[in-house]
């Protein structure tokens, strides 16, 4: 009887310990965030032309939904890489101000963290100091789109 109590007891914190973990593995703290210039809005959210490697599979995608968020290209530590990442959207906040924006990963990077299109690093750049230094550290986590 005590041995089947011990087991249950593990299986529970196996469990509690797999949900903990799969909680973190999206989303990611003191991650450099650069800037890009994709300029949606100029090539009509055309990720074609903006030659983003999410191009192959969501170029067909709705007008709507390549304009509603901001984008980003992601490599970021935590989350999904390649064409699984292709479309997920982030909540990505400036650690030092905690200013925030919702974006969509539309793109691949290989600086370890995100490369948001401009005017989207603007928009969470409310202290004017990662324009100054080339960079911001932010936090982000995927969010439903």
């Amino acid at each position: 009887m005590q041995g089947k109590i011990v087991m249950s007891f593990l299986m529970v914190l196996l469990l509690i310990t797999c949900l903990v973990g799969s909680g973190t593995a999206n989303r990611a703290n003191r991650v450099r965030a650069t800037y890009h210039s994709y300029n949606p809005r100029n090539i009509g959210y055309d990720l074609s032309r903006a030659n983003a490697f999410c191009a192959t599979w969501d170029a067909n995608k709705p007008l709507e939904w390549r304009r509603k968020y901001g984008w980003t290209a992601f490599c970021g530590p935590a989350g999904p890489r390649g064409q699984a990442a292709c479309g997920k959207c982030l909540r990505v906040t400036n650690t030092a101000t905690g200013a925030r924006a919702t974006v969509r990963i539309v793109d691949q990077c290989n600086n370890g963290g995100l490369d948001l299109d401009v005017d989207v690093f603007n928009k969470i750049d409310t202290n004017g100091r990662g324009h100054d230094q080339g960079h911001l550290m932010v936090s982000y986590q995927f969010v439903n789109c």
